[in-house]
């Protein structure tokens, strides 16, 4: 292995190591059990690593950079419901379950270095480490309650209200993304976007 890439990895590895300890407690040999399952993986901007009608076999975590998940609506219109960037992990949740076409498509937004695991490997950690069952319970918990936040906001606030909150939760996605994907992720034109940005 160059020494490039091997720096790359390790300081990949460490970031994930942090990530994971802040979550569960877990004994060194189970964390490096763990590690050994994760690959590297760059990408570049505007790549797609899942698309439409592939099973999601893998989810991945963001050491630099961003990825986006999307849908397309009955019109062609693309929605973004979710952005992870750095220690941050993505995956098309639903069909990563199932294992069933997955209904969205995962994209690098940005020039992007990623840790992944595959399916098999992620469910193999759950039975041979019981802390990473409480590990994938919080990640599982932390989707439900982001998703159900997104469909309540769409159901009672308009596009002011919603603006508003995306700059108090979550200002990267404003600061680091281009108009048409957070108009996109807060369900609105690019038009009223720009209007918004200009009066909020």
């Amino acid at each position: 292995m160059p020494k490039f890439a091997y720096y790359f990895t390790v300081a990949m590895q460490e970031q994930l190591s942090r990530y994971i300890q802040k979550i569960i407690t877990i004994s060194d040999t189970e964390l490096k059990t763990v590690m050994a399952y994760f690959k590297t993986l760059k990408v570049k901007k505007n790549e797609f690593l899942v698309n439409q009608g592939e099973s999601s076999q893998r989810t991945f975590f963001v050491g630099k950079g961003c990825l986006r998940i999307f849908f397309l609506t009955e019109d062609g219109q693309e929605a973004t419901r979710y952005f992870a960037f750095e220690n941050q992990f993505a995956t098309a949740l639903t069909s990563f379950i199932t294992e069933n076409p997955s209904a969205e498509f995962i994209q690098a937004v940005e020039a992007t270095e990623l840790l992944y695991i595959s399916h098999d490997d992620f469910y193999h950690l759950l039975e041979i480490i019981p802390e990473w069952e409480k590990f994938y319970r919080s990640y599982l918990e932390k989707a439900y309650v982001n998703n159900t936040n997104r469909l309540m906001s769409f159901i009672t606030m308009d596009a002011t209200e919603r603006y508003r909150q995306l700059l108090n939760q979550d200002p990267i996605i404003v600061k680091r993304l281009p108009n048409k994907m957070v108009a996109s992720y807060l369900n609105i034109s690019q038009e009223t976007l720009s209007r918004l940005k200009s009066k909020v």
